[in-house]
């Protein structure tokens, strides 16, 4: 008993815990509405417990069919597995059908028929119902579907302390009809999972507008292991604003986790974009139990349907209908595929708009108001405003030029070979002269015939019906659309470019320009988008503008010959809305011009180069970097370094010098340096090479840091000369435009090519990446402007304060470039300093100097060294070391020597014997000074004798000069004191010598 009682117990604590696995089990199923069959290894040993425990559901009574389902159980190694019967509450009935066997795992029903387990057979879907056969579909968001999760992580860079709170609350957001990615920069990853029994595929529907984030999708299997996938597949393209994208990827069988990861970097103000995720469709579940019911506002009217469609306007329907029921339209509306009807609001005047009537007979048009399309609102409700009245009718605006109207209310195109300003009849071209074709529109009466307008909107409700734009006479306006986050697209189609006869010869990468002039008026987050699509490849954004913007103009220069469509995109707000508050806001577009289009009118002529001087002579082509003569109108070669200047080649004055430092390639088309630089100063002449400057050059700066702390580098690649003015300096993006096939099967890289140019790079482990982002590429010089040591050109200045003091010696050379696409430069101004041992000057012979070494037998070596600090590269070499003899050198030298020890010896000499004797003189001279002084007389005869030790001297003279006047005086004194009534001779006896002194 006790055993028994025991084993009773313990099957009833294993009822009780199945009974709840059971029932979250069947509510697991009923959440997903057996749109796939789960793997559960539990129930074979659920049904032995059954089976064992047979005497104890003897008393419970019989299980019928609502009380319990079918259920396969997990495949075997052999691929077979069983049916079993589960039952929905376990414990109330007993005789539940035996296991079977099942069939093969990869079974599947067809698109439209779902897997009838009793008679384990394809069965069609009943009316308001679906099934994809062996797959899942999930396209209603109005809460995050069970099995979703999100992850959000902060950037491993952020602040200490903020990695937590910072992205707690970021995730993807449902909006009804799609899910909305995070608008700050935390990485939030989509995470579903789902097991296939085969190799199957997931594809979702997708919007990517913002090349600010980074939109990724990648499969892990069940041990986080990342499969191996393309590129191509990880990262997501853009799509097109108000457009759609889809992306398929292949999935493996067995447990795939599918995640779906956006990573913002916010490098400005700029509004973010998020990304736009619905309609998610899996192939490759083993089989479906049952089919899915069609959502609110959509209906399948008959069996065996694989998709619903969605309700017509005014008509509504709920889950699971057959058909939509239509709503009392005189007060209520419904927009296509509504679940519901809603009141119609009494008419403001937010409900209506103004425009022009078409030109009548008598070339007359009023202003008009009319209700948007389609009217929504009450006219006649309490407090409903009406349509004010009409305009007065006021002469037709001219046709725009190149068209006339020939007396009628219609514009039509001029003739070729003729012209016409708009007002005037078509006149032909004067000889010597050919049309300039494009298109000129400044009129909007009408909209151009190769000009339309549509609209899309973001949550896939459907606005095509509506003009998206409304011409008002010298502008053409954004309309109002069904809701404010509309994409109120005008799109302008050119076939091609066709140019000028005279310039079909120029290699000008130039075929055609667009210009347009326009001004937005907002108060909301508005957004103005120019875009282009060529040879329907992709459609590429080419500017956009923020928020309200005076009257200006925009130029966008075409460089290859291909068809192209220009739309012109406006959305009042990005936030979801299902009304119209900001009607008012709009952009107004005043003019829009192409050159050299293809099916173009002319509305001027222009001369052309002829073939010959003579009368009647037809227009020729001029060949590359030529222009016309005014005088003979001939084709004359541009002078030498200078390009021509568009296809403005009219005139000698079309050829436009090229800057200091800087030549022209033989096309004229482009200035270029061809890596030689001379600079001359005081008599000295620097010559430059930079070509081992040639290649592309990289710097890299940063680290920088964003408002939620991601860690991004600048990333510049520097093409300095060469290459014949090929900009070789290319940036790529290895996350955004992935490479995609054209027309012809090559491959279209999302690449910068510039002289020099900017990614924005985002290291592995700034946001736990594998690899490092590169993207948001663009070019920053795209023009050679010159080469020179001033430090201005053209505009352009220096600042060397931001840089070390250059060497005094050697001057700093500056390489000017411009980017101005279409002349719209907005200002910024980069400087980089180059430090390379290849950009100094050529060495010459004045900056190394001889040594000569000293003279050893015979033989004397000179050598020859650099002047240093040495500042120069290349050019000459160091002569070798030369030697010569140097024995004459060396007698000659000791003969010198000789008679220079000579020279010195008798000069010293004499020196010596002349101040002797004037030693002499002063004592003789000072004795007989002092003998006169003493008794004012001349002393005696002898005693001006040769003193005692000078008897070898009694036949000099004794001569006396006087260097002093005072001296004189008194010698004439002492002479004519003995005497001074007449002159007397006074005999000096020198001893056999005599003197006579006058006085």
């Amino acid at each position: 008993m006790l055993t028994s009682l025991a084993g009773v117990m313990g099957r009833s604590r294993y009822s009780i815990r199945h009974r709840q696995a059971m029932e979250r089990t069947r509510k697991n199923i009923v959440r997903h509405r057996g749109r796939f069959a789960l793997d559960h290894t539990a129930w074979i040993y659920f049904v032995f417990i059954l089976n064992a425990s047979a005497a104890f559901a003897a008393h419970l009574r019989p299980c019928k069919e609502a009380d319990y389902y079918f259920q396969y159980t997990e495949c075997d190694s052999t691929g077979s597995r069983w049916r079993v019967a589960i039952p929905l509450n376990p414990g109330e009935c007993s005789g539940l059908p035996e296991p079977v066997q099942g069939t093969d795992c990869t079974f599947s029903c067809k698109a439209g028929e779902f897997l009838e387990m009793s008679a384990q057979e394809c069965t069609q879907c009943a009316s308001g119902t679906y099934s994809l056969g062996s797959g899942l579909r999930l396209d209603e968001w109005d809460d995050i579907p069970p099995g979703f999760s999100s992850l959000a992580t902060s950037p491993d860079n952020a602040p200490n302390g903020q990695n937590a709170s910072t992205c707690s609350s970021a995730k993807w957001v449902a909006q009804g009809s799609y899910l909305e990615s995070n608008r700050d920069e935390c990485t939030v990853s989509l995470i579903y999972t789902v097991h296939l029994k085969k190799p199957g595929s997931v594809s979702f529907d997708y919007q990517y507008v913002d090349n600010s984030i980074f939109f990724e999708f990648f499969i892990q299997n069940d041990q986080c292991q990342e499969m191996d996938q393309d590129s191509n597949k990880k990262w997501i393209k853009l799509t097109t604003h108000g457009e759609w994208g889809t992306h398929s990827v292949n999935l493996n069988s067995g447990t795939n986790i599918l995640y779906w990861r956006t990573t913002r970097v916010t490098l400005g103000s700029k509004a973010v974009k998020p990304v736009l995720l619905k309609n998610i469709r899996i192939e490759g579940v083993a089989y479906t139990s049952e089919c899915f019911p069609c959502k609110p506002g959509m209906f399948s009217r008959t069996p065996g349907s694989s998709s619903c469609e969605p309700c017509p306007r005014d008509t509504y329907s709920g889950r699971g209908a057959s058909s939509c029921t239509p709503c009392n339209t005189k007060t209520h509306y419904a927009s296509e595929g509504s679940a519901m009807c809603k009141s119609r609001p009494p008419c403001s005047k937010k409900d209506y708009i103004q425009t022009y009537s078409t030109c009548d007979k008598d070339g007359k048009t009023q202003v008009i108001y009319k209700w948007v399309e389609p009217q929504i609102c009450l006219a006649a409700a309490a407090g409903a405003v009406t349509l004010p009245p009409s305009g007065q009718r006021e002469p037709c605006p001219p046709c725009n030029p190149g068209f006339y109207n020939n007396g009628t209310a219609t514009c039509s195109p001029c003739p070729p070979g003729t012209y016409s300003d708009g007002v005037k009849a078509c006149q032909p071209c004067p000889a010597g002269t050919e049309p300039v074709l494009g298109y000129e529109y400044k009129w909007w009466n009408v909209l151009p015939a190769n000009m339309k307008t549509s609209c899309f909107n973001v949550a896939n409700n459907n606005c095509d019906g509506l003009n998206g734009w409304e011409v008002a006479g010298d502008h053409v306006q954004s309309g109002a659309g069904r809701s404010d986050n509309d994409y109120l697209i005008l799109t302008l189609t050119v076939p091609g470019f066709k140019l000028p006869v005279s310039v079909r010869g120029a290699s000008d990468s130039e075929y055609g320009r667009i210009t347009f002039e326009f001004d937005t008026s907002c108060s909301a987050d508005c957004e103005f988008y120019f875009m282009t699509d060529v040879n329907r490849r992709s459609t590429n954004v080419i500017e956009s503008w923020e928020g309200s913007k005076s009257k200006q103009s925009y130029t966008h220069i075409m460089t290859e010959d291909s068809s192209v469509a220009l739309t012109w995109a406006f959305q009042r707000t990005s936030q979801a809305s299902d009304v119209r508050q900001y009607v008012n806001d709009m952009v107004k577009i005043y003019s829009v011009t192409v050159t050299n289009a293809m099916d173009g009118v002319a509305s001027a002529c222009r001369a052309c180069a002829l073939q010959s001087q003579q009368a009647g002579s037809s227009c020729v082509p001029c060949p590359a970097g030529h222009y016309i003569d005014k005088k003979t109108n001939q084709c004359q070669e541009c002078p030498p370094n200078t390009v021509l200047s568009g296809h403005h080649i009219y005139g000698k004055e079309a050829c436009q010098p090229c800057g200091p430092g800087s030549k022209s390639n033989k096309e004229h088309s482009v200035c270029f340096s061809d890596c030689l630089f001379t600079y001359t100063h005081q008599n000295r002449t620097l010559q430059y090479d930079f070509s081992a400057l040639t290649s592309a050059g990289s710097i890299m700066n940063g680290p920088s840091f964003t408002a939620k702390g991601t860690k991004y580098y600048h990333l510049f690649n520097i093409s300095l000369c060469g290459a014949e003015g090929h900009k070789s300096a290319v940036c790529r993006d290895n996350v955004t435009n992935l490479p995609n096939e054209d027309a012809e099967g090559g491959q279209l890289g999302s690449s910068v090519e510039a002289f020099l140019c900017q990614s924005t790079i985002i290291p592995s482990d700034g946001r736990g990446l594998r690899t490092a982002l590169s993207s948001q590429s663009i070019s920053l010089a795209d023009t050679f402007q010159g080469a020179t040591v001033e430090k201005s050109l053209n505009g352009i200045s220096t600042r060397p304060e931001l840089f070390p003091s250059a060497s005094e010696r050697i001057p700093d050379v500056h390489f000017f470039y411009r980017e101005c696409p279409a002349g719209t430069c907005d200002g910024c101004t980069f400087h980089f300093l180059w430090e390379s041992s290849s950009a100094c000057p050529r060495c010459t012979a004045v900056d190394y100097h001889a040594i000569e070494g000293a003279c050893k037998a015979g033989v004397q070596d000179t050598v020859f060294v650099w002047t240093e600090p040495r500042l120069c590269t290349g050019g000459l070499t160091l002569p070798p070391k030369r030697t010569s003899p140097c024995e004459a050198v060396d007698f000659w030298l000791k003969v010198g020597a000789g008679l220079g020890a000579f020279c010195a010896i008798l000069l010293v000499s004499l020196t010596c014997y002349f101040w002797k004797k004037n030693k002499k003189l002063e004592y003789k001279y000072s004795k007989l000074v002092m003998s006169a002084n003493k008794e004012c007389e001349l002393p005696a005869a002898d005693s001006c004798a040769i003193m005692e030790g000078e008897g070898d001297e009694n036949e000099e003279e004794v001569v006396v000069y006087a260097n002093k006047s005072s001296l004189l005086a008194k010698l004439k004194a002492v002479a004519t004191k003995g005497n001074k009534k007449s002159g007397e001779a006074i005999q000096l006896q020198f001893s056999n010598t005599e003197k006579s002194v006058w006085g």
